[in-house]
């Protein structure tokens, strides 16, 4: 069988969009962004639904930041066209002005005014409305980011978790259609940016505004996303919902970027997959069938999918080697090197520890399909 007839079959699962009835709020049809001879964002596609909160998730220069910058205005599509509520606000190198778009951004800097107060900071972008109408949307925002005792503070006297939730409330009094998340949580420390996920999501959705968010952390996009876009090379890999773009990855550029991923080298045949750590039905293989008799496969194997039993040394059996070792706290990641060459990790409860150097036996205990791609 041929590697092009595999990878027809992966494509049956690799794009989940928003489903046909439900409103659009933010449309990107074939945008791209070219700096002189660099292509930054090429010929993009993706649509948001009204309420949704999606991540643009990938490495440093995948071109996320320049996607969202468009989005904003702050940047103009070299060609294509971004639609905010069904009206075009850019299209080939011409658009809307920024305040003209009714979308608000938070900066990974926040960027407060220091010299005004919280609530003079929240009510800068609508100054033009009535007085009192201005002050209770004010007040009203406070209270649903938790700093309503803290209008007439300053900036400079508050943590960084509060000054986010400033700038969160400040983007969202002008009631915008959309709101741009620029990399919210980067300058917060680990555990302060672990509470602010659940924060942030939960005012977002109070709001029922719709979302897009900027990151590189795997987890931060899987934890506070209703879907996730993973972009590389200025392209968008994959579309879909957390559960499924990490459970069944479109690419091997999706299935290393999102955890730790280890790949079996495979031959199916007779409904039977030859691998380094034994003999597996095909049964276990998302979206393949015996009809690919002959294959050559890499399946994807995550570290909860595998694990090592040491076996005797002396009696040389087992099917590979511990090569490594990381202490996560509550569990221990193995580095196994398998006799057929390749290097796979197997996760086990912090109380279980193994030694380096120690001959194990590696099974594979997953209960769910295992997604597959073309060898390399």
């Amino acid at each position: 069988m041929h590697n092009d007839s595999v990878a027809a079959v992966r494509r049956e699962y690799e794009v989940e969009e928003p489903a046909s009835d439900t409103t659009t709020m933010l449309r990107l049809d074939g945008v791209t962004k070219r700096y002189g001879p660099e292509t930054a964002v090429e010929d993009i596609d993706l649509t948001v639904r009204d309420g949704e909160f999606l991540t643009l998730l990938g490495p440093s220069g995948c071109g996320k930041t320049t996607t969202l910058r468009m989005i904003a205005g702050l940047e103009m599509p070299t060609n294509g066209r971004v639609s905010v509520d069904d009206d075009v606000v850019a299209a080939d190198g011409d658009g809307v002005a920024p305040e003209e778009r009714d979308v608000g951004m938070v900066f990974q800097e926040f960027a407060l005014f220091p010299h005004l107060t919280v609530a003079e900071n929240v009510g800068f972008g609508i100054d033009d409305w009535d007085a009192d109408e201005r002050e209770q949307r004010v007040t009203d925002l406070l209270e649903l980011v938790g700093l309503g005792d803290f209008a007439d503070r300053s900036p400079d006297n508050l943590s960084g978790g509060q000054r986010q939730r400033v700038a969160l409330a400040r983007s969202l009094a002008p009631e915008p259609d959309v709101l741009l998340l620029d990399e919210p949580f980067a300058n917060l420390d680990v555990r302060l940016r672990e509470r602010m996920r659940e924060e942030v999501r939960r005012i977002i959705k109070e709001t029922d505004v719709t979302a897009v968010s900027v990151t590189h952390d795997q987890e931060e996009a899987l934890s506070i996303s209703d879907r996730v876009a993973v972009m590389s090379n200025g392209h968008i890999e994959q579309v879909g919902r957390p559960e499924t773009v990490f459970e069944h990855p479109k690419s091997r550029f999706v299935a290393d970027f999102l955890g730790q991923a280890s790949f079996l080298g495979s031959r199916l045949a007779s409904n039977k997959i030859e691998t380094g750590i034994g003999t597996l039905s095909a049964d276990m293989l998302q979206g393949l069938s015996d009809e690919y008799d002959g294959a050559r496969l890499d399946v994807l194997v995550r570290p909860d999918d595998l694990r090592a039993t040491p076996c005797d040394e002396e009696m040389q059996t087992g099917n590979g080697t511990l090569v490594g070792r990381q202490y996560t706290g509550p569990s221990f990641v193995y580095g196994v090197e398998l006799d057929s060459g390749e290097v796979v990790h197997c996760e086990h409860n912090h109380a279980t520890n193994h030694e380096l150097g120690e001959r194990v036996t590696v099974d594979l205990v997953a209960d769910h399909k295992l997604a597959w791609y073309p060898a390399e």
